[in-house]
């Protein structure tokens, strides 16, 4: 699996990225699985939040790293923070809502620490564009995280353009990517100036649902890719092939609580797809050529 930074200051990720939202619908002993198939196939960056599985992910995958802490020195770990909702784990909030304050960022970022069983956080994501954002509490917390060795790198996720630029200029540091929903079937942020910015920076972007939450892999769709078999491809590789093409350089995160799934997906990153077949695949969703 082919290894690169996510930004030239960033830190160094692999291409494809193992999602671990679903988790806690498996077992922990599939955990452990998950981790090491994804490791295997050289998918060594996992992808966190602190609300996943109702506050419950971080702490089933730290039990795994507990049991194995030798597993720590092959990975990355991503988390996000900032969001809040209702929840017997959380009786203090009452509705759903955002905190992008300085106190709580430091505090979800330490009880990620406490919950995920590591000494560092080599990413953490603002999980959701705060309209209470001051950013001058959020420059504080990360560079508090960051003096401290607690977290080694942050970034953002949804943000729009214009709100990762206006936070980058609070930052001594640079923001080294914004995670943001991009697929075959979600592909805006190509043409609305999200990948744009970013690459104007440097940046590469963190795609989450790159497969369409699973719309493309059922029902009648053998005409997105009808060049699969010319790759000797499934359609879930051409899916990430799409996305691998971008200059931008894009990191799709895989959600899956299937091995099976993670080794096919792995393999995309040998697919070059050819530029006409690339334009093709996005006609085929458009209904439209390009203008």
């Amino acid at each position: 699996m082919e290894r690169r930074k996510i930004h030239t200051e960033g830190p160094l990720f692999s291409r494809i990225i193992t999602g671990a939202w679903r988790w806690n619908e498996v077992s922990e002993n599939v955990v452990e699985e998950l981790i090491r198939v994804s490791l295997d196939a050289g998918m060594t960056t996992f992808d966190h939040a602190d609300i996943y599985g109702d506050h419950s992910n971080e702490e089933i995958f730290g039990n795994v790293l507990r049991k194995n802490p030798t597993l720590r020195q092959s990975m990355e770990l991503v988390t996000k923070c900032g969001i809040k909702f209702a929840s017997t784990k959380r009786p203090a909030t009452r509705v759903k809502h955002y905190d992008t304050s300085r106190a709580h960022i430091i505090w979800s970022a330490e009880n990620s620490l406490k919950m995920l069983g590591t000494d560092r956080i080599d990413l953490l994501l603002i999980h959701r564009p705060d309209p209470l954002l001051d950013p001058h509490e959020v420059a504080s917390a990360f560079t508090q995280l960051k003096a401290e060795g607690k977290v080694l790198h942050f970034g953002v996720s949804n943000f729009t353009p214009s709100q990762f630029e206006m936070l980058q200029q609070y930052l001594t540091f640079p923001l080294v990517t914004n995670q943001v929903e991009i697929s075959l079937t979600a592909h805006q942020p190509l043409f609305d100036g999200t990948l744009d910015v970013l690459m104007k920076h440097g940046v590469s972007p963190m795609a989450w649902s790159p497969l369409g939450g699973g719309k493309l892999m059922s029902g009648d769709h053998e005409h997105i890719f009808r060049k699969a078999s010319h790759y000797n491809a499934t359609f879930n590789q051409m899916s990430l092939a799409w996305l691998l093409k971008h200059p931008s350089q894009i990191f799709p995160v895989i959600g899956t609580t299937k091995s099976e799934r993670i080794s096919e997906s792995a393999k995309a990153i040998h697919i070059n797809l050819d530029v006409q077949d690339w334009f093709e695949m996005l006609k085929e969703v458009q209904g439209k050529e390009m203008p």
